[in-house]
C-alpha cells in the first residue's frame, strides 16, 4: 500500500477532526472580537477577519448545495461506500496548490468569491458555523456512498469534476488557509488580499 493511500473512514475521520478544529480556532479567537476588531484589516487591499469569513461563507454556499445533491443522489441509486479513497490528478493539484499558507504565496480570488463588503455585521460568523454544521452533516453522509464515483462540478471552471473526496477536502484546506490568514491578522501580521 502506497503512502497516500488511505481507508475511506480515516481520511473522513481526518476532514472531520480538522473542522472541530477550525471550529475551535473560530470560537475561541474570532467570536470574542469586537464588531470593529472583526472588520479591522491590516491595511488596504488586504482582507479583515470578517472579510476571510465572508469570503469562506461565499464558497460555501456554492458547493455545500451541489455535494448535498450529489450524495442525496447517489443514497438513491444505491451507492456503497469504497474501502479506499481516490483522488484525481486534477483535484490533488489543487488542493495542494491550497496548502500553501497565504503568508507565502497569494492568490487571487475570482472577483464573483470575494467579501461584499469593508463592513460586515457579526452574522458572518453565524453563516460560517451553520456552514461548518453543514460540511460536518455532509462528511458524515459520505460515509455511506462511494465518494470516488461521485464528480462535484467546480463553482469557477464548470468542466472540471472532481471526485467528491478531492471537493470536500479542498473545502477543508481552503478553510485552513482563510482561517490561518484571519488569525494573521489578528496576530498583525497581515497577509495579501486573496
Amino acid at each position: 500500500m502506497s503512502a497516500t493511500t488511505r481507508r475511506t473512514t480515516e481520511f473522513l475521520d481526518s476532514l472531520a477532526a480538522d473542522l472541530r478544529q477550525v471550529r475551535e480556532t473560530v470560537d475561541r479567537r474570532f467570536r470574542p472580537l469586537t464588531d470593529d476588531q472583526l472588520n479591522r484589516g491590516p491595511g488596504p487591499g488586504k482582507w479583515s477577519v470578517g472579510q476571510c469569513l465572508e469570503h469562506l461563507n461565499i464558497v460555501g454556499g456554492l458547493y455545500l448545495p451541489v455535494i448535498s445533491k450529489k450524495i442525496k443522489a447517489a443514497q438513491e441509486r444505491g451507492s456503497k461506500p469504497a474501502e479506499m479513497v481516490a483522488h484525481g490528478f486534477i483535484g490533488k493539484r489543487m488542493t495542494e496548490s491550497m496548502r500553501v499558507p497565504a503568508t507565502e504565496k497569494a492568490m487571487k480570488s475570482p472577483q464573483q468569491y470575494a467579501p461584499s463588503g469593508f463592513r460586515l455585521p457579526r452574522t458572518v460568523l453565524e453563516v460560517f458555523s451553520r456552514q461548518l454544521d453543514e460540511l460536518n452533516g455532509l462528511i458524515d453522509q459520505t460515509r455511506g456512498v462511494n465518494a470516488n464515483a461521485i464528480r462535484i462540478p467546480n463553482p469557477i471552471i464548470p468542466l472540471l469534476l472532481p471526485r467528491l473526496t478531492d471537493a470536500l477536502e479542498l473545502l477543508v484546506v481552503h478553510m485552513q488557509r482563510h482561517i490561518a490568514q484571519a488569525e494573521a491578522v489578528l496576530d498583525g501580521q497581515g497577509v495579501s488580499r486573496e
